[in-house]
C-alpha cells in the first residue's frame, strides 16, 4: 500500500525498539525507509543548521517523518516547518504517544485473556516516574477511561511531574503514592515498571543512587502480587546487577509481557501509518504474503 513512498527516520537520541519497529512497519507496508541516526552529530545540524531548515530540507525528501529528540518540544517545532506528517518518537522526558499506543493495546490483550477491560483497571507504575516519558504519555491515554485506579510507586524525588498527576486528578483517576514496592504491587492488574533515566540526570551520580530501589524478582512477585498480574516494561530494561530493576528470574513467568509488547509496536506503527497517509481502506487489496 506504500509502494514508492518514503519515511523519513530522523534519531537524535539513541533507539532500538522505537526506531527499528518504525522502520520495520513502513517496509512491511512496502515503503522505503532513509535513517539518520546520532542526528546532532550525522548532520548539518552540526554545522549550524537550524532545525526548522532540516526539516523544510528532509521534508522535500520524505512521504512522512518521525522525529525523536532530547529537547522537550523540539518536535512540535519540527513539525510546524515540515511539508509532510511528523510522527512524534520522544522528546527528552516529555512524552512517548506511540509507546502509550502500543502500551494501551497490549493491556487490552493482556486483560482480555481474564474477560477484563481497562475500564476498572487497576495498575501500579514503578521506578522513575519524573523523567519516564513513557509513563507520561500512559497515563495521559489511560485517564480517558472510566474506574481507573493507579498506584504510583517511586522514590520521593523521582515522583511523577505535578501537571501530569493533576490532569489525572481533574479526570476522576484514583491515585495512590507510595515508595514501598510490596504495598503497591498488590491487588492489580499491571505492573508497569520503568527503568531509572539515568540520561536525564544532570549529575550521572545522582543516579545511581536511586538504581535498585525497586526491583521485581520472582521472589517479591510471587509474595504479593495476584496470580493473573501482568508485568510491563517499555525497554531497554536495565539488567545491569546495580539497577535490574526486572529481574531475569521471572522469564518463565507467563505473565512477563514485556516482549509482546515490543512486538504489538509493528501493528501499531503500521496503522499509525496507514492511517496518518490516508491509506488504510486500501491495505487489504494490496496486501500479500511476503515472499
Amino acid at each position: 500500500v506504500l509502494d514508492g513512498a518514503i519515511l523519513g527516520n530522523m534519531f537524535f537520541e539513541p533507539s532500538t525498539r522505537t526506531r527499528i519497529s518504525f522502520g520495520a512497519s513502513f517496509n512491511l507496508l512496502g515503503g522505503s525507509v532513509r535513517e539518520i541516526t546520532e542526528a546532532g552529530s550525522s548532520s548539518s545540524l552540526a554545522k549550524g543548521e537550524s532545525l526548522a531548515d532540516t526539516a523544510q530540507v528532509l521534508s522535500g525528501y520524505s512521504d512522512i517523518i518521525v522525529l525523536r529528540h532530547p529537547d522537550e518540544g523540539s518536535v512540535r517545532k519540527f513539525a510546524e516547518s515540515s511539508r509532510v506528517p511528523v510522527i512524534y518518537g520522544g522528546d527528552g522526558s516529555n512524552e512517548h504517544p506511540s509507546q502509550a499506543l502500543l502500551d494501551l493495546y497490549t493491556i487490552k490483550k493482556e486483560l482480555s485473556q481474564n474477560s477484563k477491560a481497562v475500564d476498572g483497571l487497576k495498575i501500579a507504575l514503578v521506578g522513575d516516574l519524573k523523567f519516564g516519558r513513557a509513563v507520561h504519555s500512559l497515563c495521559k491515554i489511560l485517564s480517558l477511561y472510566d474506574n481507573v485506579k493507579i498506584k504510583l510507586i517511586s522514590p520521593e524525588e523521582l515522583r511523577l511531574p505535578e501537571r501530569t498527576t493533576h490532569l489525572l486528578k481533574s479526570k476522576k483517576v484514583t491515585l495512590e503514592e507510595t515508595e514501598n514496592l510490596e504495598e503497591g504491587i498488590k491487588d492489580v492488574d499491571i505492573i508497569y515498571v520503568t527503568r531509572v533515566q539515568e540520561e536525564r540526570f544532570k549529575n550521572k551520580d545522582d543516579a545511581k543512587k536511586y538504581k535498585g530501589l525497586l526491583s521485581l524478582n520472582k521472589e517479591i512477585y510471587t509474595a504479593n502480587c495476584e496470580p493473573d498480574s501482568v508485568i510491563m516494561h517499555p525497554l531497554p530494561r536495565d539488567s545491569r546487577k546495580d539497577a535490574n530493576e526486572l529481574d531475569s528470574d521471572l522469564y518463565e513467568n507467563p505473565n512477563l509481557a514485556i516482549f509482546r509488547q515490543a512486538d504489538n509496536g509493528i501493528s501499531i506503527r503500521m496503522a499509525l501509518f496507514a492511517l496518518v497517509l490516508g491509506v488504510e481502506d486500501q491495505i487489504e487489496k494490496t496486501s500479500r504474503t511476503v515472499n
